[in-house]
């Protein structure tokens, strides 16, 4: 059996501590393609980026397999990402192979809902639990530079249909950009239009601030942060309840209720200003089989070969062997560590 680690494996304040080592993941970020048809700009470069080659990618027979092997290292919670998930040709069917894989109770998913209109109800009827759909504006022509050619009214048609399909729940998520020199790229003047509308169809609206990873690096100036959020906020969240409660077992995002109606709440991701890392319980798989510990570095272990080859044994030490490559969540600060810079979102998927 050979595990093929990539990158360099580093000691000291990088080294998983014994308390990561001895609690299992829980939750797994599953990035089934690299390709995506939108280029946001916190996300891609202006000048593109390639894929993989198709020979590359996993497929559903090595999924299933890989599905198997974390639910027997203790994964519990599958969330199926991209690159923009909805692109693989297969999606319904490995939405409904992960939901059939005993040991995972709850499956699901992160989309841009360009393909959600159509796709929705099969994925609910496959056994998807729950949906984030990212909208960063809800101005047609804002929303068009940000994604770099996005439609609105696509991404909105997908919402209505996510509604209609009855998903256990639905949530938005808001990158969060402050001023740039074009100046129509902005949508922190928007987060109380945003949130009225997700209330008014029984959706939880998340913000996100802008994490120097990638190519978001190059935007310092732009970031927006929890604060001035809630600042923004404060007519329809109020001052009560600063930190705000994380859902168990749901991620690191923090909600607080409406301040008219307690039903009603606000997520934050502060990925920046206040880091989550202590206390993470997930791992992470690219489209080629790629599996990190941590969304801001490098380091990963191959079990492209294993998944193939349905290799169980292998797989499951190998998954073990890139979780004590975690870093010591006591002292990592994640998204702001140098290495996050190196990092690409479209592969990794957040």
């Amino acid at each position: 059996m050979a595990i093929e680690i990539c990158g360099i494996f580093r000691t000291g304040a990088f080294r998983a501590s014994d308390e990561d080592m001895n609690r299992p993941p829980a939750a797994a970020r599953v990035s089934i393609t690299d390709r995506c048809d939108l280029a946001c700009v916190y996300c891609r470069p202006a000048n593109g980026d390639a894929c993989l080659p198709r020979e590359r990618r996993l497929d559903v027979s090595a999924w299933a397999e890989l599905f198997k092997a974390l639910a027997a290292q203790g994964v519990r919670r599958l969330k199926l990402t991209g690159g923009e998930p909805l692109l693989h040709p297969h999606v319904v069917e490995l939405v409904r192979t992960a939901a059939n894989t005993p040991g995972i109770t709850d499956v699901s998913l992160t989309t841009n809902a360009t393909r959600l209109e159509s796709l929705a109800q099969p994925l609910r009827d496959a056994g998807l639990s729950r949906i984030n759909i990212s909208v960063d504006s809800l101005r047609e022509d804002r929303f068009r530079v940000i994604t770099r050619g996005g439609e609105l009214v696509q991404v909105l048609r997908g919402v209505r249909a996510a509604c209609a399909a009855g998903f256990d729940e639905i949530k938005t998520n808001t990158v969060v950009l402050g001023p740039g020199e074009r100046g129509d790229d902005r949508n922190d003047d928007e987060l109380s239009d945003i949130v009225t509308w997700a209330w008014s169809l029984g959706i939880t609206p998340r913000f996100i601030e802008l994490m120097p990873i990638g190519v978001a690096a190059q935007f310092p100036g732009r970031l927006v942060s929890y604060r001035q959020m809630r600042d923004a906020l404060v007519c329809l969240l109020g001052t009560n309840d600063e930190i705000g409660k994380v859902d168990d077992n749901r991620g690191p995002a923090r909600y607080v209720s409406a301040s008219q109606n307690r039903a009603s709440r606000v997520g934050f991701i502060t990925g920046t200003t206040r880091p989550f890392c202590e206390g993470c319980d997930r791992i992470r798989i690219t489209a080629d089989g790629q599996v990190r510990s941590c969304l801001a570095r490098m380091d990963c272990v191959d079990v492209s070969d294993a998944a193939r080859a349905g290799d169980f044994a292998d797989l499951v030490q190998s998954l073990h062997t890139a979780w004590t490559q975690k870093p010591d969540t006591r002292s990592w600060k994640g998204s702001t560590e140098t290495s996050a810079r190196r990092v690409s979102m479209r592969v990794l998927g957040g």
